[in-house]
C-alpha cells in the first residue's frame, strides 16, 4: 500500500457502513501497523479474530498479532501531524498589554520580562478563507494539504476536504451523510459553519476574489452571533480593527464600492433573504473590505523538497547515492487568509522580535530573543532586514498597508541596507561599497528620524553595530544622528567614483548564465554543459558586485543546486558555505532565514561523510526551537531525519 493514511481513512468509512466485517478489521490493523500505531493495530486485528468464522484465518490472525509483538520496540513512531497536535496554553506569567503610542497607534508591549522562545499568543481565526491557487492541494477548512482521498461538499462539490471532520465543521451538520447517523462519528461543532451560506449551488466564491470571500464569511458568522439578519451590523464596533479606507486612491475604493454590492447580493440569495440590500449594510462591508486589506494575516505551511513526514528518510538515502535532484530546500507558501482579532494588534518592525506560525488554522506567536519588560513586540508583516533593502521595505508597506515604517531597520544605518545591493569599490584593497542613487537617497533619509518617533521599543532587537559599519563606509554619527553624508557612485570609504551604467550591465550579463543554469535545474536537464559559464559569471560578479551583496548569495547557491543536481557534493557543499557566510551577515547569524540554508548544508555534508555536519545539525536545531518551540519537528519534518542522522555520528 502506497497510501497508508487514505487506505486507513478508506478502512474505517467500510467499518461505518458495515462494523461485521472482519477483513475490514484486518486490513485496517494491517494498515495501522505500518503506521506504527501499535495499540490500534493490535485492537483491529483482534476484533479480526474474533469475527474471523474459519480456523485457518483465526490463526493466521494469531501468527499478525505475535510477529506485531515481536517487532514493536524496534517500530519507530511517525512525527504527528499539525491537526493532531494539542496547542499549548500560554504560560500564565506571560502578561501582554495593549498600549496607544504616538507613532504607531495601538500596539502590544510585554508588562514583564520573556525570555526567548516563549510562546506568547495562540489564537483561532475568526474567519478564514482559502486561497484560489490552493484549491485543488488543500483543504478548504484546517488549510493542510490534501491526501489522495479528497471528501468533496455534498452539496457544492466546491471545496475540497481532508477528513470528514473537517467537512462537518465547514458546512455544519446537514453533511453528515445519512451512512454516519448512529455511527461512532459525534462531531462537535467548533464554531458557526464558516461554508453553509456559500453552498446554495452559486458558485460565487469561486469567483470572487479572496479577500472579498472572507468579507462574506465575517458578516455572516457576525449576523449569526448577533441574530440579526436583516441590516449588515457595525463590523468596526464588533472586529475593533483599524481601516484603510480614507488614505486609498480613488479607484481602489470604487472597486471596494463594486465588491460590497455584489457580496451583498450573493449573500442575500444565499444567506438571507431578509438582509437588506442599501446603503447602509453596502457601507459597512465597504469598511471591512478596507479593514482586511490591511489587517488579515497570510496563512502560510512550509514546502519541502522532501515530500511529506513517510518519505523523508527514503528522501536522504537517496540523496546520499546521488540519485536525489537537490539538497533539503524549504519556502514558506501562502495558502489562506485569515483574520486574527487580538494577533491584529502586533505592530510591524523590520526587524521583528517575535515569530507567527500555524498549526492547521491556530496562529502561535513567539519570541525569538528575549524580550524586557515594557518592550513593544513586533512582527514582521512581510519584509525584513536581510530581505530587502530599505527602500524597497519602504515602498512595500506604503503600497500594502499605508503607513511609513520608522523601526530602527528604516530609521539608523544598519550594514545589511547598505550592502544588500551594493557594488564594490574599484580600489580593490578598499572593502567600502558603492551604492547606486535610489538607494543612497533612502539612506540619507534615515537619520532624519520625527521627534515624534522613539526607538526605545526597538533596543531589544538591534544595536548599531559601528564596527561593522565601518568595513564598508566611513560613518561619523552624532548623538542626535543628524547627519549622513552619502553620495551615489562614490565609494562610502575612501571616496572613489564607479561608473554604475557599465557596471549594471556587465551584471545583467553574468545574470543570463545563471538564468540558464536554473531553467536546466528546473527542467531537469542536464546542467553540466551550463556550469562553466556561470562559474566564469560568478567571478565577473564578485569583482564588480559588493562582497555581502545579496545577488552573489544567490548566485552561489544556484550553482550548490546545480552541483547537488550532477552529484558532485563537494563543490555543492564549498558554493552552500559561501551563500551562507553572505546572509549571515545580512540577516544575522541566528535568523531562520539561516536555519533553512543549513539544512542545505548539512545535507550535502552528510552525503559527503562529513562529520562537521553534527556542528551546522546543532545550529538549526537551536534556531528552530527558537521559532517554532516543540513544534519544530512538525512544521519541518526533515529536522528529525538531520537529527537521527547526527545521533548516529555521534555513536
Amino acid at each position: 500500500m502506497g497510501l497508508p493514511m487514505e487506505s486507513l481513512r478508506d478502512c474505517s468509512r467500510a467499518l461505518e457502513i458495515s462494523p461485521c466485517y472482519p477483513k475490514v478489521w484486518y486490513r485496517r490493523g494491517k494498515v495501522n501497523a505500518t503506521l506504527g500505531n501499535y495499540e490500534d493495530s493490535v485492537h483491529d486485528l483482534s476484533v479480526a479474530k474474533d469475527m474471523e468464522p474459519s480456523i485457518g484465518g483465526k490463526k493466521q490472525i494469531e501468527r499478525e498479532l505475535d510477529m506485531l509483538a515481536r517487532h514493536h520496540e524496534k517500530t519507530t513512531a511517525k512525527p504527528a501531524s499539525q491537526k493532531s497536535v494539542e496547542i499549548p496554553d500560554v504560560p500564565s506569567e506571560i502578561k501582554l498589554q495593549c498600549v496607544k503610542t504616538p507613532d504607531k497607534g495601538r500596539g502590544m508591549v510585554s508588562q514583564f520580562d520573556i525570555p526567548q522562545a516563549s510562546l506568547i499568543h495562540a489564537e483561532e481565526p475568526y474567519a478564514v478563507v482559502i486561497l484560489k491557487h490552493c484549491r485543488e492541494t488543500h483543504c478548504h477548512y484546517c488549510l493542510n494539504e490534501l491526501p489522495a482521498d479528497t471528501i468533496p461538499c455534498i452539496s457544492c462539490s466546491l471545496p475540497l476536504y481532508c477528513s470528514q471532520h473537517c467537512q462537518v465543521q465547514a458546512g455544519g451538520p446537514i453533511h453528515i451523510p445519512d451512512t454516519m447517523v448512529g455511527s461512532n462519528f459525534k462531531p462537535t461543532l467548533e464554531c458557526i459553519p464558516e461554508h453553509k451560506h456559500e453552498c446554495q449551488g452559486v458558485h460565487w466564491p469561486a469567483i470572487l476574489p479572496s479577500d472579498v470571500v472572507l468579507a462574506g464569511r465575517v458578516v455572516v458568522k457576525t449576523m449569526e452571533q448577533k441574530g440579526q439578519f436583516t441590516d449588515v451590523p457595525n463590523l468596526s464596533e464588533t472586529l475593533g480593527l483599524c481601516e484603510s479606507y480614507s488614505k486609498m486612491s480613488p479607484e481602489s475604493k470604487l472597486e471596494l464600492h463594486i465588491y460590497s454590492i455584489v457580496l451583498l447580493f450573493c449573500l442575500h440569495h444565499s444567506f438571507s433573504s431578509e438582509l437588506s440590500i442599501n446603503g447602509d449594510s453596502a457601507s459597512q462591508i465597504v469598511i471591512l473590505l478596507s479593514q482586511i486589506r490591511v489587517n488579515s494575516i497570510a496563512v502560510v505551511r512550509m514546502r519541502s523538497n522532501t515530500n511529506d513526514s513517510y518519505d523523508q528518510q527514503d528522501w536522504f538515502q537517496n540523496f546520499s547515492f546521488g540519485e536525489a535532484e537537490a539538497a533539503s530546500s524549504v519556502e514558506q507558501v501562502r495558502v489562506g487568509q485569515a483574520l486574527y482579532k487580538a494577533a491584529s494588534l502586533f505592530n510591524h518592525s523590520c526587524l521583528p522580535n517575535i515569530h507567527a506560525y500555524f498549526m492547521s488554522r491556530t496562529l502561535l506567536l513567539r519570541t525569538t530573543e528575549f524580550v524586557s519588560g515594557g518592550c513593544a513586540l513586533e512582527l514582521s508583516y512581510g519584509p525584513q532586514v536581510g530581505q530587502w533593502d530599505c527602500k524597497d521595505r519602504l515602498r512595500f508597506l506604503e503600497e500594502e498597508y499605508f503607513f511609513r515604517c520608522w523601526c530602527c531597520g528604516c530609521s539608523e544605518v544598519n550594514e545589511s541596507d547598505l550592502v544588500i545591493s551594493g557594488f564594490c569599490c574599484v580600489n580593490p584593497n578598499c572593502s567600502g561599497v558603492v551604492l547606486d542613487n535610489l538607494v543612497a537617497n533612502c539612506e540619507k533619509q534615515k537619520p532624519k528620524v520625527p521627534e515624534t518617533i522613539s526607538n526605545k521599543s526597538h533596543l531589544q532587537v538591534h544595536e548599531l553595530n559601528d564596527i561593522d559599519i565601518k568595513k564598508v563606509a566611513q560613518i561619523s554619527l552624532d548623538q542626535t544622528q543628524s547627519s549622513f553624508h552619502v553620495d551615489s557612485g562614490y565609494c562610502l570609504k575612501c571616496g572613489s567614483y564607479c561608473n554604475f551604467a557599465s557596471r549594471s550591465k556587465e551584471v545583467k550579463k553574468a545574470w543570463t548564465d545563471f538564468r540558464r543554469l536554473q531553467d536546466s535545474i528546473a527542467s531537469k536537464d542536464t546542467c553540466s554543459t551550463n556550469l562553466p559559464g556561470a562559474l566564469r559569471s560568478l567571478g565577473l560578479l564578485r569583482s564588480i558586485l559588493h562582497a555581502y551583496n545579496k545577488g552573489i548569495a544567490e548566485a552561489e547557491d544556484i550553482l550548490a543546486k546545480a552541483f547537488c543536481f550532477i552529484g558532485d557534493f563537494e563543490p555543492a557543499r564549498d558554493h552552500c558555505k559561501a551563500s551562507i557566510e553572505i546572509l549571515e551577515k545580512l540577516y544575522g547569524p541566528n535568523h531562520i532565514a539561516i536555519g533553512y540554508e543549513l539544512a542545505k548544508l548539512a545535507s550535502i555534508q552528510l552525503a559527503l561523510g562529513d562529520c562537521t555536519a553534527v556542528y551546522n545539525i546543532n545550529r538549526l536545531s537551536a534556531i528552530f526551537s527558537t521559532y517554532y518551540g516543540p513544534h519544530a519537528g512538525i512544521i519541518f519534518p526533515y529536522l528529525l531525519v538531520l537529527e537521527r542522522e547526527r545521533s548516529r555520528i555521534i555513536q
